[in-house]
């Protein structure tokens, strides 16, 4: 293991360094936050081409364009260059698993495989130190157990837990699993930093952008740009309130499915966010009024592509598209709602210098 104790530097003590790869990369939430704890990102890999500009453009790392199963260990080896340790981290696609899917997979679905092919780079390049987010279902299958038997087998120290996102300074609540291993001992999640009281809200985090209505963009921001809505959905989220669901309407207004007995069952769409709460989960559909809790608190429209970036703690200044491309929000709603929280990220990065600064 490369691994080197702070050494004295002109008087002062030396941090120990390190560079990491972020594999599946996305639009680059984890890699910002990662930087934002001080390790320096050298690398992310994605397989999609949408993820380049993003990534490059908000982030000082090279993107590589590139399955993470056609990956070899010599592109990674290069990115470590340098440092004194070394960190593999990413979040492998597994949307099988989260709740939103219902328990509709199967185990013919190529995603399976992403955290297969995770293991395999790990045994190839045993880096210093692996970290990785995911959904929390995740551990419940024999593919995420085979994954820790297999840094246990090579070496690793290993932990993982579900947090709240919103106990890391994301105005969310957001459950994610989050593993950490290393090579040097033992290693785990920091703290809370932003426990129960002190969560960021939704108010703290989008109440001062321009009010903007349904169906418009505004002329600085091309990504604060509201969904239209429909002369009956602008009727129904009138009727909405905050932290309520599409229960409080009358009953001219109900959708036909939720009159059904199975329908009754989803009451967690249609809704208002609460300004005093952190938001609901931002899934990859979060700029529709009817695709969950997705309503401005007090304006009558679905949240902005920027407020939703904004609520997955991305910086207001992060650009998602170059000036003069068309906003395809089918694709920037994708990439932000896939996206590693940065603020989870930057506790991830710092519960590994923590780590390291104990060796």
């Amino acid at each position: 293991m490369n691994a080197m104790r702070a050494e004295m530097q002109n008087g002062k003590v030396r941090q120990p360094t390190v560079k990491a790869v972020d594999l599946f990369c996305g639009a680059g939430g984890l890699t910002r936050g990662l930087e934002k704890a001080g390790l320096s990102v050298s690398l992310g890999i994605d397989l999609d081409p949408e993820c380049k500009f993003p990534y490059e453009k908000n982030n000082s790392a090279r993107f590589l364009l590139k399955s993470v199963s056609d990956v070899c260990e010599q592109e990674l080896l290069g990115a470590f260059k340098g440092a004194d340790y070394s960190l593999l981290a990413g979040c492998a696609p597994c949307q099988t698993f989260s709740t939103y899917q219902q328990g509709r997979y199967d185990a013919s679905d190529d995603r399976w495989n992403l955290l297969a092919q995770f293991g395999r780079l790990i045994c190839k390049v045993t880096p210093d130190l692996v970290a990785m987010e995911n959904v929390p279902r995740l551990a419940e299958q024999d593919v995420f157990m085979k994954f820790v038997s297999l840094l246990e087998e090579n070496g690793y120290f290993v932990s993982f837990q579900v947090v709240n996102c919103a106990d890391y300074g994301v105005p969310q609540r957001r459950n994610r699993l989050v593993l950490l291993a290393s090579k040097a001992g033992e290693i785990c999640m920091i703290s809370p930093t932003t426990p129960e009281g002190k969560q960021k809200t939704v108010r703290a985090a989008i109440s001062g952008l321009p009010k903007i209505e349904a169906g418009q963009r505004h002329p600085k921001d091309a990504l604060h740009q509201a969904a239209s809505l429909s002369d009956l959905n602008l009727t129904r989220i009138q009727a909405s309130k905050p932290g309520g669901t599409w229960r409080d309407w009358d009953e001219k207004l109900l959708v036909d499915c939720h009159k059904k007995p199975t329908g009754k069952t989803y009451p967690s769409v249609y809704g208002r966010m609460v300004w005093d709460e952190p938001a609901p989960t931002m899934t990859t559909q979060y700029y529709g009024f009817g695709n969950g809790r997705f309503g401005h608190p007090e304006q009558d429209r679905a949240i902005s592509l920027r407020e939703g970036a904004v609520l997955q703690s991305f910086p207001k200044s992060y650009k998602f598209v170059q000036n003069g491309k068309p906003i395809r929000t089918k694709i920037i709603g994708r990439l932000i709602g896939n996206a590693v929280p940065v603020n989870l990220g930057r506790a991830i990065g710092q519960s590994i210098m923590k780590h390291i600064q104990e060796f």
